[in-house]
């Protein structure tokens, strides 16, 4: 019988509650590896939505696991883990054990703390899952599941005179921050693309009015003309490794 998946088991209740492990060590696994009729039919981490971590870099996750064997399902779990596959990582996180069910299909609910410390984990992020039957058999998936983990952003907004006359200038300025996962502190985000939107009094759709780029310190500024009563905000659609962002509009009055 192929032991990869017991010899893993020994990592995973060696831990304790939630824990990260700098380089996890586990035997290689590349693909789907299946004894039996053991089965891993749905895997969802964080409700199906990215994981986006502020500046503590840390954040509580649930992973839904469906898991069958017609025997029953001795145990489950796996691990959440950067990197090419589970034997060529750079962080991961060990989930805790779904434990013995005598039934033949059964959903595991995994609540774990998520955490990474450095912000080049952001990205795509990859899931390893096993799963063992009452009579042997046994499965793992590598990967079960590709999720992304994202640093949090924020914008601010200020839409300035207040009131303003019509056809006078308004400025709108703002910043635009992300969560440094290294030093735990919000620091302005350079070089970013955000759109300036108005939505009009009376109405309930928001328009794209000009596209302006962050400083190298993420200060964001822009003139526009007052033409009709109105609210102001903006917004950064992300990248590949930061979240989206909207501001809370600010209302000016034109006279």
């Amino acid at each position: 019988m192929y032991t990869r998946t017991r010899s893993t088991l020994a990592v995973a209740t060696a831990v304790t509650g939630a824990l990260a492990l700098s380089v996890l060590t586990v035997p290689a696994a590349q693909a789907d590896i299946v004894y039996g009729d053991t089965r891993i039919s749905s895997v969802v981490v964080n409700g199906g939505k990215p994981i986006v971590l502020g500046v503590s870099g840390r954040t509580p996750v649930t992973v839904k696991m469906t898991v069958s064997d017609p025997k029953g399902i001795s145990d489950a779990g796996g691990i959440l883990y950067h990197g090419t596959n589970i034997s060529r990582n750079d962080w991961g996180v060990i989930l805790p054990i779904c434990g013995k069910h005598a039934v033949p299909v059964y959903t595991c609910t995994l609540n774990d703390t998520f955490d990474a410390i450095k912000n080049a984990h952001a990205g795509t992020w990859k899931m390893w899952a096993y799963a063992n039957g009452m009579d042997g058999h046994y499965i793992q998936k590598d990967p079960a599941l590709t999720f992304k983990v994202l640093r949090a952003t924020k914008l601010t907004v200020n839409a300035a005179p207040e009131p303003v006359k019509k056809g006078k200038p308004i400025t709108v300025t703002g910043s635009l921050t992300v969560a440094n996962w290294e030093t735990h502190k919000a620091v302005g985000y350079g070089s970013q693309k955000v759109v300036l939107q108005f939505r009009k009094a009376g109405t309930t759709k928001y328009v794209n009015v000009k596209t302006i780029t962050s400083s190298s310190k993420g200060a964001l500024k822009t003139t526009v003309g007052a033409s009709a009563d109105g609210y102001w905000r903006l917004a950064y659609a992300g990248t590949t490794s930061t979240a989206a962002a909207t501001a809370a509009a600010d209302y000016v009055d034109v006279r």
